[in-house]
């Protein structure tokens, strides 16, 4: 840090414990103290956490297909989780000096002691705060950025490693599919390759399983969906081949199962949209059948329940229609079964298990394709959905994560007229109402978003307002 300057942590300091929830962006970790991860599908979950595909599993992830990578939502390469820029100092109030919010977490408060605190009756998540430790300062709801991604890419997916590191896989970039992959450090703020995958992949699943190793599956290669799967080991930064799933296979879910296997299940395949639906066996290196779903779908969620089940939601059917129906799937069975139909029909929404045991779905498009500001939530109890608080805005393919005082922070996607957002929301399951928080500070769509063991949000990648692929990630804290 040069002379004269100094840096704030924005961080939203847990309160509550959410352990055993995640999001959709696209990582998965052991039960049962696993960390919730967006996604983006590309990244999947498992027990509390998607990165997925992102998080949300929305296809590739709810942790969006997607990310449905991390928490008990799937997520894949949406991003969950699914899945960068800088930004300005933030106004220190009363016409004090602004702080400079940048990525560094400590700052020393006599560096900052003229700064007078914004009004009282300022929103809580714009005051300075201070922590346990008199010398930080916090800044809370902001967005800052952190290094760059080695390469641009969308549709990739974000996993969250127990080194505390996220690895980034695959996607789109300039020059078409990636097989490469980079690592983000949160104690330097950068990005470096790793090993490249087997085969290049959008559109996939990367899920963490209980041996520390992650699972990618599926996706997309020069516009043909896969078949092939290939494990990552993080101790060796090397990709290495594993069974083929029983069908290709984009935009599916996968999520974590408390025995450890794996569920893919949905997404696109050759024969069209998939009811079908496969488990992994880490022990074994194969995927075997398993029952099916009630209704093909792609770019749905998928969140695994405190009762070891399933829930598998909204998504297209073959007629690209968006989808209100849901189900269960009981892994003692092998069996899928309705359950009660979502309150609104809706694609590419994103989707976090709540810390209650709930889940939140919100946004997506309908059966119109009029994008949605409104949220429901699955009670698996009642196996009923009930209306909550809408959005501030309509979104899709966007992200949800749940943070570790168990609000939900949705970020980014498109609205209704088409536009890229950079806006952010905190919903508050205690009140049942979304309120916005910091802008990003670049607009994207179809990103990831990954959370830390910091309690900070990673964003990384996706779309830009005039369809740039993105390299630049950042950080809400």
């Amino acid at each position: 840090m040069s002379a004269g300057t100094f840096t704030a942590c924005v961080c939203a300091t847990p309160t509550v414990d959410a352990g055993g929830a995640g999001d959709s962006n696209g990582a998965a970790t052991s039960p049962p103290d696993a960390a919730a991860v967006a996604g983006a599908s590309g990244g999947s979950a498992g027990p509390a956490s998607s990165g997925g595909t992102s998080g949300i599993a929305g296809a590739g992830g709810i942790a969006g297909a997607g990310g449905s990578g991390g928490s008990a939502v799937s997520s894949g390469s949406r991003g969950g989780v699914g899945g960068s820029g800088g930004t300005g100092g933030a106004g220190g109030g009363g016409g004090g000096p602004a702080v400079d919010a940048a990525a560094d977490q400590n700052v020393d408060v006599r560096s900052v002691r003229d700064a007078a605190p914004p009004a009282s009756d300022a929103p809580a998540d714009a005051r300075l705060t201070a922590d346990a430790r008199p010398d930080v300062v916090r800044l809370q709801g902001v967005f800052v950025s952190t290094g760059n991604m080695a390469v641009a890419r969308w549709e990739h997916t974000a996993t969250l490693l127990p080194s505390g590191k996220v690895l980034i896989t695959g996607g789109e970039g300039h020059y078409g599919y990636l097989a490469s992959a980079e690592l983000y450090d949160p104690a330097a703020g950068t990005f470096t390759a790793t090993g490249s995958m087997s085969t290049a992949r959008a559109d996939h699943t990367a899920t963490l399983l209980p041996s520390g190793k992650l699972l990618i599956a599926g996706g997309v290669d020069g516009g043909l969906p896969l078949a092939s799967a290939e494990l990552y080991d993080p101790a060796a930064g090397t990709f290495t081949a594993t069974g083929n799933m029983t069908v290709t296979r984009a935009g599916q879910t996968a999520t974590l199962l408390p025995s450890g296997k794996l569920l893919i299940a949905g997404g696109g395949g050759y024969s069209g949209y998939l009811a079908s639906a496969e488990l992994y066996d880490p022990a074994a290196g194969t995927f075997t059948a398993t029952g099916s779903m009630t209704a093909a779908r792609q770019d749905h969620t998928a969140a695994l329940l405190d009762n070891g089940k399933v829930l598998i939601a909204d998504g297209y059917d073959a007629s690209y229609v968006a989808l209100a129906s849901a189900e269960l799937y009981d892994p003692a069975a092998g069996t899928f079964a309705a359950t009660g139909n979502m309150a609104a029909a809706r694609a590419w929404p994103a989707a976090a298990s709540l810390a209650n045991g709930k889940v939140l779905i919100a946004g997506g498009y309908d059966a119109s394709y009029l994008d949605l500001a409104s949220a429901e939530l699955y009670d698996p109890a009642a196996g009923t959905f009930a209306a909550t608080g809408n959005m501030t805005v309509a979104r899709w393919e966007h992200t949800a994560t749940l943070l570790p005082n168990g609000t939900v922070l949705t970020a980014g996607g498109m609205d209704s007229i088409g536009s890229y957002l950079a806006s952010a929301e905190l919903y508050d399951p205690a009140a049942g109402t979304f309120t916005a928080t910091g802008n990003m500070t670049v607009a994207r769509y179809d990103h990831t978003a990954t959370l830390l063991p910091s309690g900070q949000v990673l964003i990384a990648g996706g779309l830009d307002i005039n369809d740039n692929i993105l390299a630049s990630a950042e950080l809400y804290e």
